[in-house]
């Protein structure tokens, strides 16, 4: 599969929104009571909320993008809302790292990566954080191999449901 890397724009944000919601969807789906995912969804997965994040001067979206459609995506703000949980200065957080079913095991992910890791350095960041589900076990490898580990355990809301997750960070 080939695909590029690119910065999101407006016009992204329906197809992105359809991504996000179905990747997310695939991966945690089965945890949730339908309408606890219904909610989660509706407040964090449309086309307006990436639309609004895109104009977020503290917000970068990558996507990736092969054949004319979007195959994964990668969302980094900076400061990172989880800054207080690390001694870092300047932490950037990798909040969404996500790839289409059909794209997972082609270097999408990795490549969305690589652009965070070399933009958080571009910025002077001295760290990234990243929450992982708990049991996620298959993320919490690939986090590792780029250098990333726990560091905190912390919450993560779908509508009623919390879920233990933990913080990662990597050092840069």
């Amino acid at each position: 599969m080939t695909f590029r890397i690119r910065r999101a724009v407006p016009d992204d944000a329906p197809a992105l929104a359809e991504l996000a919601r179905d990747a997310f969807v695939a991966a945690f789906g089965h945890l949730y009571r339908p309408e606890d995912l219904a909610a989660f969804l509706a407040e964090h997965r449309t086309p307006q909320v990436y639309r609004r994040e895109m104009l977020d001067p503290g917000t970068r979206i990558a996507v990736a993008e092969a054949d004319g459609a979007l195959a994964g995506y990668a969302l980094i703000r900076w400061p990172s809302k989880l800054a207080s949980k690390s001694d870092a200065a300047r932490p950037l957080e990798l909040h969404q790292l996500y790839c289409a079913a059909s794209a997972t095991g082609r270097g999408i992910g990795a490549a969305l990566m690589e652009w965070a890791l070399e933009f958080a350095k571009e910025i002077g960041c001295e760290a990234v954080q990243l929450s992982v589900f708990s049991e996620n076990y298959g993320a919490q490898r690939f986090y590792a191999r780029y250098g990333f580990s726990k560091i905190a355990d912390i919450e993560f809301w779908v509508g009623e449901q919390c879920d233990h997750e933990f913080l990662f960070e990597r050092r840069l």
